[in-house]
């Protein structure tokens, strides 16, 4: 990105303040994360950008984007716009169109970010390939996304959340997909959608800026899409998953069109979003044995079923970025099946599931006692009064160990001291329950004492 201030104030329809020639080469909407030569977003939201736009101009920004009702004191070069937020997306598809990359949009209750990572990775075999850094999937982190993107861009992942009706239309409107792809319909966000056919509604709003003639993937064996009305003429299915997957904690293998694949992944639930991004892959004209290569050495995003080493030498099976029933069982019953033993479980809440959430978190007793566990924490009110409370039922008081959210403390030393060299620890949340604390505390000294195996 190299713009200049007046190319950004006609993008956004804004009023230039300052030397019309400054450029920026970069944009950011939190002050401390400003780099030299940063356009500095002053969004309005639980806290005021504006009030911040000193602390950016120290660390460097070039520039600020900033609101009309908002007195901006100083020689401060800025574009002044009506809203920020409409600003930073407007120059999104500003820059988006001036480049002009092949867009590959994401969806899914599960397994978005995964498949993300896959594609990607395929993709950067041909391409100069760019995706949604992290989890920045939202109306501010995919603009973010885009105008971060090199300008020898050619292939542009994009990863898109949602919570609400809505969300995904004007995401897809703004990115104008050439592909998208929904990975499954699960639970997430049950709070705010009430049932799954919502849910799956809200998702094909991906379809809403698909480019003409654009393509569709969708999970073979999920009905709320397969019959859903309105969809692409060019709508392509992917799955299900093979029956000759071999699963243990450090690979999954299975074939797929006569090419057999590994993934450098736990559970054959991962194989679905493989299957995903091995169609996109062939869509973009690479062959399977290209494909299978990408996917045996391609890098997952931090704390996605992320095998790391714990400080005495315990295996540490990271999956705390989100957490919903169906992804939870999935993994629970990868590790049943791998007959992991020395099992340590901890996991805690799983949000917004609305009125289901005491029956949904109760439901996972089965594939808890399935997976054999030699001693179970539970973290949040969810887990300890529904989970917690079926399983006292069945197994012994003392496997069985409760932690309310502010409690973490006491988790991390219980953990420290109860933890085995030869044991192998599985941890999952909502982020909102912060077990990545957890994690950090348990690798502290990787370093020294292992690394991460994927």
């Amino acid at each position: 990105m190299n713009l200049s201030l007046q190319t950004i104030a006609q993008a956004t329809k804004g009023s230039l303040q300052g030397p019309a020639e400054q450029t920026v080469t970069g944009v950011a909407f939190d002050s401390r994360q400003v780099k030299a030569g940063d356009l500095f977003v002053a969004l309005v939201g639980d806290q005021d950008g504006h009030d911040y736009i000193d602390q950016a101009l120290k660390n460097g920004a070039t520039g600020v984007l900033a609101q009309t009702q908002h007195v901006i004191e100083g020689a401060v070069p800025a574009v002044v716009v009506d809203d920020t937020l409409v600003g930073l997306q407007e120059l999104a598809k500003f820059y988006l169109q001036t480049i002009q990359p092949k867009v590959v949009a994401i969806t899914g209750s599960n397994g978005k970010t995964t498949t993300k990572d896959m594609v990607a990775a395929i993709l950067a075999t041909k391409y100069q390939t760019f995706k949604t850094p992290a989890n920045f999937n939202n109306e501010i982190g995919l603009p973010v996304t885009i105008l971060t993107m090199p300008e020898t861009t050619e292939v542009l992942v994009l990863e898109m959340g949602m919570d609400r009706p809505g969300q995904l239309t004007a995401l897809s409107t703004l990115a104008q997909p050439d592909l998208a792809v929904i990975t499954m319909i699960g639970e997430a966000h049950l709070e705010f959608f009430k049932t799954r056919a919502n849910i799956a509604r809200a998702k094909l709003e991906i379809i809403a800026g698909l480019k003409p003639g654009g393509e569709l993937l969708i999970p073979k064996d999920e009905p709320l899409l397969q019959d859903a009305e309105g969809l692409p003429a060019n709508t392509v299915s992917f799955g299900p998953e093979p029956k000759d997957c071999v699963e243990t904690l450090q690979e999954t293998k299975f074939s797929d069109q006569g090419q057999e694949f590994a993934i450098p992944l736990l559970g054959r639930y991962n194989v679905r979003n493989a299957l995903a991004a091995i169609r996109v892959g062939q869509a973009f004209d690479l062959d399977l044995q290209t494909i299978a290569s990408a996917l045996k050495n391609f890098a997952l995003t931090k704390n996605r079923t992320q095998l790391l080493t714990a400080a005495n030498g315990a295996m540490v099976i990271s999956d705390v970025y989100n957490a919903n029933p169906t992804a939870t069982k999935e993994v629970l019953a990868a590790l049943a099946k791998d007959h992991t033993e020395n099992l340590v479980l901890v996991l805690g809440d799983m949000l917004e599931l609305g009125e289901a959430a005491p029956a949904l978190h109760a439901g996972l007793k089965e594939a808890v006692l399935q997976s054999q566990p030699k001693a179970v924490y539970l973290v949040g009110p969810l887990m300890v009064e529904n989970l917690g409370t079926v399983l006292k039922e069945t197994l012994p008081s003392d496997q069985v160990h409760l932690y309310q959210t502010d409690q973490l403390e006491a988790l991390m030393t219980d953990l420290t001291k109860d933890l085995d060299s030869n044991d192998c620890i599985f941890l999952k949340a909502s982020h909102g329950i912060h077990l990545e604390k957890v994690v950090d505390h348990l690798v502290a000294n990787q370093g020294k004492q292992g690394g991460i195996h994927a």
